[in-house]
């Protein structure tokens, strides 16, 4: 349930709709808001989808846990992140609520919802997830607008459902933050050797039954490494979703039979046209 703090006008809203800003499927869609749209959010993410072969764009943390979770998942087939909901309906919606639309400087924002997600569970196809801290529901403003949006799928006739970090394991949370550290270094280096990418899959592949930490410590020092040099480089490879693993195993009992290998010419590909 995104909505600019700063506001976009009329102009540039009509803009990011000619764009085709929140159409298309898989790696066609274009999400609403992407991280250059952001700039003063904070942590973002730009991640790479293996299910939708493009970059997806996340706004915070817990986005990203959310993401990964998804991505790991078998049923789903799609994620659609930041999904714009149609702004006549949530016009409507807030007057027949009594509640006052998202609006700045006397424009009517686009709403989205983090997550439009598509699945093969028969049971539930289609559903929507809204990701936010526990500690913003605090605010009555962000629970108005979280009633918007719950009404505007309940429209819609599909699920809903509100995310926190309650929802999100502790392994899961323990891995995001060994992945993905506070000075987001992976995220600003786009570079990424692709001999480099061989040479650990080269070694990985040999020792299968080994933990990741054990090789790469056996790493530094054949190759006279200083200790903790090849686990930073295979961390950033795996941010990068190079390799991907089952974010449900702690990453201090990682094999390295559980890291699949992804399409190395094509990730990079999408990376470098990503951060143009």
């Amino acid at each position: 349930m995104k909505s600019q703090k700063n506001g976009l006008t009329e102009a540039r809203l009509a803009k990011m709709v000619k764009e085709g800003r929140g159409i298309g499927q898989h790696s066609d869609y274009k999400p609403w808001l992407t991280v250059r749209d952001l700039p003063s959010l904070g942590r973002v993410h730009r991640v790479f989808g293996h299910k939708s072969k493009r970059t997806h764009h996340l706004l915070s943390d817990l986005e990203l846990s959310v993401f990964l979770m998804l991505e790991w998942h078998s049923e789903v087939t799609q994620i659609r992140e930041q999904f714009p909901l149609e702004r006549d309906i949530t016009r409507r919606l807030a007057a027949d609520a009594g509640i006052k639309h998202p609006k700045v400087a006397g424009v009517d924002q686009y709403m989205s919802s983090d997550f439009l997600v598509d699945s093969s569970n028969a049971k539930e196809p289609r559903f929507v997830l809204q990701v936010k801290y526990r500690d913003a529901l605090n605010d009555r403003r962000t629970v108005e607008k979280l009633e918007l949006e719950r009404r505007y799928w309940h429209e819609k006739a599909l699920p809903w459902y509100l995310i926190t970090e309650a929802e999100v394991p502790a392994v899961v949370a323990t891995n995001i933050k060994w992945l993905y550290p506070a000075q987001r270094e992976e995220e600003e280096s786009t570079e990424i050797d692709l001999q480099q990418i061989k040479f650990y899959a080269h070694h990985l592949e040999r020792n299968r039954d080994k933990t990741v930490i054990s090789i790469c410590k056996a790493l530094d020092t054949a190759y006279d490494l200083p200790l903790g040099e090849s686990l930073h480089e295979v961390r950033q490879l795996l941010a990068k979703r190079y390799f991907t693993f089952d974010l449900f195993i702690p990453t201090t009992k990682l094999k390295a039979s559980d890291l699949k290998l992804g399409e190395l010419n094509f990730i990079r590909e999408v990376y470098l046209v990503s951060n143009q």
